[in-house]
């Protein structure tokens, strides 16, 4: 695989500018304690590299939704978007899981799982509250060696496929960055993380096939829009939902190109509640309000 080449600010401009931005879109949010994994860390296996047939196994501001929500269903899923690339994930056994945990966005709870990428430290934090059960880090211990979870717990079940990413010196690290794949109530729900480069045939076949689909969008930072739209065409998931964008002009513009392809449809609220029964018939683009 060929990382296209780094395009971005300085890292400390950029860390700066985006905690700024992240700290307004959410100010008044009441803060709440965050997860870390416990010291054991979970059973860890190969992921199955045959395609999985049956894979169960805007910009709006506003205040993230009461921590106490209706129960779900047995077949439903809840995803709520908090911010940037942070999404709670809760199951109908009630476990809840926060995408790309990091030290500027909260949600109120403590999660149960909580996955991470590192490319920059908005997507992962150092200093997760040790009460969190699992931490999912969605690089490996070096260069050499990937990441590879694929974590069973209570009526949930996370795995990840690692894929590379773009340095701060404009090389390639290999396995920097995770696809965190959630198979929850029959559902197959997919997290992109900051993904950098367009997928090979075998990380798709190791992702399977996908219900819902969290994208980074912005174009820039991650995967150009070319590349992104390449990828979300070759994961035919029925659901995908933007993030990782900076603003309405970042957003709008990978809207009139996904536009182009399927239609789009803007949320009022932050939250979708998912069932097999309840999918699209056909792919669409789901705008969760909030960033």
């Amino acid at each position: 695989m060929v990382s296209p080449s780094f395009v971005g600010a300085p890292r400390l401009l950029a860390r700066t500018v985006l905690a700024v931005f992240l700290s307004a879109a959410f100010y008044g949010v009441p803060s709440a304690a965050w997860a870390q994994a416990s010291d054991a860390p979970p059973a860890q296996a190969e992921p199955q590299p045959e395609m999985r047939e049956n894979c169960p196994g805007l910009v709006a501001r506003g205040r993230p939704p009461a921590f106490r929500l209706a129960a779900l269903d047995a077949d439903q899923v809840r995803l709520t978007f908090i911010g940037h690339s942070t999404f709670l994930i809760e199951s109908p056994g009630g476990v809840r899981i926060a995408t790309d945990y990091n030290d500027y966005l909260k949600l109120p709870g403590l999660p149960d799982i909580v996955t991470m990428n590192h490319a920059h430290d908005t997507h992962f934090s150092d200093h997760p509250d040790p009460a969190i059960q699992y931490v999912l880090r969605g690089w490996g211990p070096s260069p050499e060696e990937r990441a590879i979870w694929d974590l069973k717990y209570r009526d949930v079940r996370v795995r990840n496929v690692p894929t590379n990413i773009r340095n701060w010196t404009g090389g390639t690290e290999r396995y920097g960055n995770s696809i965190f794949v959630f198979e929850i109530a029959n559902l197959c729900i997919a997290h992109l993380g900051h993904l950098h480069h367009t997928l090979t045939q075998q990380q798709l076949n190791e992702i399977g096939r996908v219900d819902v689909v969290m994208a980074p969008v912005d174009g820039n930072y991650t995967l150009d829009l070319d590349g992104m739209m390449e990828v979300l065409t070759a994961l035919k998931a029925q659901i995908i939902i933007p993030m990782h964008f900076f603003g309405w002009a970042t957003l709008e513009r990978f809207l009139e190109r996904a536009g182009q392809q399927w239609p789009v449809e803007r949320s009022e609220v932050r939250t979708l509640v998912v069932s097999k029964t309840t999918l699209p018939a056909s792919p669409k683009v789901l705008v969760l309000t909030g960033f």
